[in-house]
């Protein structure tokens, strides 16, 4: 699936480099989700509690990737993906949601999600997915 020149080429790269935007309505599984990427040494450098202001602290910060829940009130994750990626096309968002429903996915794709993780999820399975992303991203640069 990767180019193995290329992945040998970025070995020197630090995942430590790699700062990361999350954005949930509930504070709890933000600060927690921040705490297991800090673990996976990516660096946590915007929180935010719904998708208005994930906009707003996206194009202060702009991150390598920004993680966000789909189901929030007001402005939802569907508003921070569509103007995330009006700011920045290129930009690596990871939705998490629990809705599986063919609709919600297929907007999401059209929206231009880097990667759906479904709840429940474990977090060897989403740092699985990001260094996949980071990767593919590194070796198209």
């Amino acid at each position: 699936m990767f180019n193995d020149d290329c992945m040998s080429n970025n070995s020197n790269m630090k995942p430590s480099t790699y700062t990361a935007l999350v954005i949930d309505d509930d504070e709890d599984t933000v600060n927690l989700f921040s705490e297991f990427l800090e673990i996976y040494n990516i660096k946590v450098i915007g929180k935010a509690f719904d998708g208005k202001q994930a906009v707003v602290i996206y194009n202060e910060v702009t991150p390598n990737i920004v993680f966000s829940d789909v189901m929030m009130p007001d402005y939802d994750g569907f508003y921070a993906l569509e103007n995330i990626k009006k700011i920045n096309p290129k930009a690596l968002v990871v939705m998490i949601t629990g809705d599986v429903r063919a609709d919600t996915i297929t907007r999401l794709e059209q929206l231009g999600a880097d990667a759906i993780i479904y709840k429940p999820f474990d977090m060897q399975s989403i740092m699985k997915t990001v260094t996949g992303l980071l990767v593919k991203t590194a070796c198209s640069v």
